[in-house]
């Protein structure tokens, strides 16, 4: 890949990104060249979107970022004098309005999504549709040579896919070296735990990273029943050995309402447990301030010690801010610190990591970590990269 010929055109749902990559990518080629494609993305008065490339992305290889789940003031639109909230349906459409715009006059393309869409409707059962697999099978056939992605939640979906790769990127790596980081655990008194089946796979490589055991719950569900989309859970079973007290890591790919991951907390306290973590890669906290009081609550009653999650999605000011949720006197919520990462080659880069002290327990929302090395391997080399190590 040469270096002029890169593009970045990045949607206006994750510009802050975007801007961070430009200012890595000036860094490690010693270069004051924007490498940022301007577009203009814009509605009708009665809703309807249009796209429109404005420099030119001839001949260029050409990565698209764009945050599906971001529902911010930037992901609103008017329409008929009101204003409306995208919807991740709407980023998605935005995405393939920009793919029609480039109209298949740039060299290569590959789309860059952290939350990939519709990433949990990855099955059919019966007569349920099977929107994940249509959607990534619709951007090959619009061009698309490659799709980025962080912590799918089925990672057998890339089957869908014949002649577009696909690449599923992890944070593990960078949440487990804070993790060590800054706390004191005993491997001999430490436990990862599966809140599902589904994050079995995610607890096995994080129990053998640290040497410890493993467990799993097993969720039961009422499969005569449908609440918002699933099957209620029931009922959780335990598997594994004896938790009393030992400290626990309850890992997921996700924090949606965050009801499953806070059952199973509760559960695991009541057997004794002593410290528990949360781990999860996105925090969408789908319920908003109900979500957010919810571990609030459970953090007061000392149901987990600290919450570890990323920023590979939006995470709403609110979230950050709102310390008197967590906290009754204003404290110094924001704390920029410093990490080093091995990058995807031999590159080694200095990022900024941003933790946010929410009463007495953590929400680590590391910005670069995971994605500015990505790019800064493999920006200079499209195929020669490996996950973090």
């Amino acid at each position: 890949m040469s270096k002029s010929n890169l593009g970045i055109l990045v949607l206006d749902n994750f510009k802050e990104f975007g801007q961070k990559v430009q200012k890595h990518l000036e860094k490690i080629r010693n270069t004051d060249k924007n490498y940022l494609i301007n577009i203009d993305s814009c509605r009708f008065s009665n809703g309807e979107g249009k796209a429109t490339i404005i420099d030119s992305i001839r001949g260029k290889d050409v990565f698209l970022l764009s945050d599906v789940g971001n529902y911010g003031d930037e992901s609103m639109y008017q329409s008929r004098c009101n204003k409306y909230l995208k919807s991740p349906d709407d980023h998605f459409q935005d995405i393939k309005r920009v793919i029609s715009a480039m109209n298949g006059k740039e060299n290569s393309l590959h789309v860059v999504m952290p939350l990939l869409y519709q990433s949990r409707q990855d099955k059919r059962k019966a007569c349920e549709s099977l929107d994940c697999s249509e959607a990534l099978r619709e951007l090959e056939h619009r061009g698309v040579d490659g799709i980025i992605t962080f912590d799918v939640h089925n990672p057998a979906i890339e089957n869908a896919l014949q002649n577009c790769s696909f690449d599923n990127l992890y944070p593990t790596y960078s949440i487990l070296s804070r993790f060590i980081e800054d706390e004191e655990y005993d491997p001999n008194n430490l436990m990862i735990v599966a809140p599902d089946t589904g994050a079995m796979d995610r607890a096995i490589y994080y129990a053998d990273s640290l040497g410890v055991d493993v467990g799993v719950f097993y969720k039961r569900r009422d499969f005569s029943k449908v609440v918002n989309g699933k099957n209620p859970i029931v009922e959780h079973k335990f598997l594994g050995n004896d938790v009393e007290g030992k400290d626990l890591i309850i890992t997921d790919d996700m924090i949606a309402s965050g009801t499953s991951i806070l059952e199973v907390a509760y559960d695991m306290k009541k057997r004794g447990a002593n410290k528990i973590y949360l781990v999860a890669t996105f925090p969408l906290f789908t319920e908003g301030e109900k979500s957010v009081k919810a571990f609030d609550d459970a953090k007061k009653q000392d149901i987990f010690y600290k919450l570890y999650t990323t920023n590979v999605t939006y995470v709403p000011d609110y979230i950050k801010e709102k310390d008197s949720v967590f906290n009754n006197s204003r404290t110094n919520l924001l704390k920029i610190v410093s990490t080093s990462l091995k990058a995807l080659t031999v590159l080694t880069t200095s990022v900024a990591t941003i933790s946010v002290k929410f009463s007495l327990y953590l929400l680590v929302i590391e910005f670069n970590v995971s994605l500015i090395p990505f790019f800064n391997a493999f920006f200079e080399s499209l195929r020669l990269f490996r996950i973090l190590a």
